[in-house]
Formats: C-alpha cells, sequence, structure tokens
C-alpha cells in the first residue's frame, strides 16, 4: 500500500496523518472502527498507568483500532461481547503484564510469531513520543529486542507501505 514517491521526513503526528489518508484511499483492502472518543482514551490510559504518544493517540481518535491486511493495529475499542471491556492496547498490555511485561512498556501490535511490539514510555522524546520496540518474555534483560522505530507514527506508515496492493 504506498501513495507515491517518499515525503521525505516527517514528524509522527504527520506520518500518522499519512496512515489515516492511507487507510481511507484503501477501502476495499483497509478495515476500521469507529474512533475514541476522549473519556474512552482517558480511561484507557488510566487503566494502564501509562499516557498515549500523540502520533498513536491521532490513529486511536480517527480509528479505534483498523486493519491492513495482514496486519491487524491494536488500538482501543469495545465490542458487545465483552461489554465494558476496552480492548486492543489495553487489554493486551494488561495481560502481557502477567507474563512478566514492564510497567512501562505498553503493547501495540502482536505480529506472526508471538512477539509483541511494543512502546517504551521511559523514553519519551521532547514531542512526547516514545521509541518503538520488539518484545519477548523470553529474552534476558526486560525482554526487549531490537528498536523498530523512533515513534507510533514512523512505526505504522512504514508497515502500511509494505502492505500489498
Amino acid at each position: 500500500m504506498t501513495d507515491g514517491p517518499g515525503d521525505g521526513l516527517m514528524t509522527p503526528l504527520e506520518a500518522s496523518r499519512q496512515v489515516i489518508r492511507l487507510v481511507r484511499a484503501h477501502r476495499d483492502d483497509a478495515r476500521h472502527h469507529d474512533g475514541c472518543s476522549p473519556g474512552t482514551i482517558a480511561r484507557a490510559e488510566r487503566e494502564l498507568g501509562l499516557t498515549f504518544p500523540p502520533s498513536y493517540r491521532l490513529l486511536i481518535e480517527e480509528f479505534g483500532t483498523w486493519e491492513v491486511p495482514p496486519t491487524e493495529f491494536l488500538g482501543v475499542y469495545r465490542t458487545e461481547l465483552a461489554g465494558d471491556v476496552l480492548l486492543g492496547s489495553v487489554a493486551e498490555t494488561l495481560d502481557a503484564r502477567a507474563a512478566g511485561l514492564p510497567p512501562e512498556l505498553m503493547v501495540v501490535l502482536l505480529d506472526d510469531v508471538w512477539i509483541r511490539v511494543v512502546l517504551d514510555t521511559s523514553r519519551p522524546d521532547a514531542n512526547g513520543e516514545y521509541p518503538v520496540f520488539a518484545w519477548n518474555p523470553g529474552v534476558v534483560d526486560g525482554g526487549l529486542m531490537e528498536k523498530l522505530a523512533d515513534s507510533y507514527g514512523e512505526f505504522t506508515l512504514a508497515a502500511c507501505r509494505r502492505m500489498p496492493t
């Protein structure tokens, strides 16, 4: 899923805005829920004890959760079956904490080999963005593996651009 020539350097928020345009432009392939209200986002942050970075918050506000096959991006959402439980990043982060996820990490994606993609909230940059890492509970020293991106916006845009059209 591409949108033409490279955009040069862009901020994490600009990258998230580009993701929104890509998802909306590829309605036949990409899917999304309705966005989250400020109240739902505030509740999610309280339950996690963490703050969403601006680039992730923008996508959650817009879509709640979204999919660009074959990748399902974790956002924040509820279903009729789960009732009032916040699913997506909230449920996956809380579940992963039971497997040893450090409290400063937030799960934002599950990949094909059961490694979680996380934001490290202990390392904010000047704009409140967090670096993106792969995390695996089987890895010593906190489970952090390789750094995937400097921000969620950058990570998600790169992932969307790799998807087939």
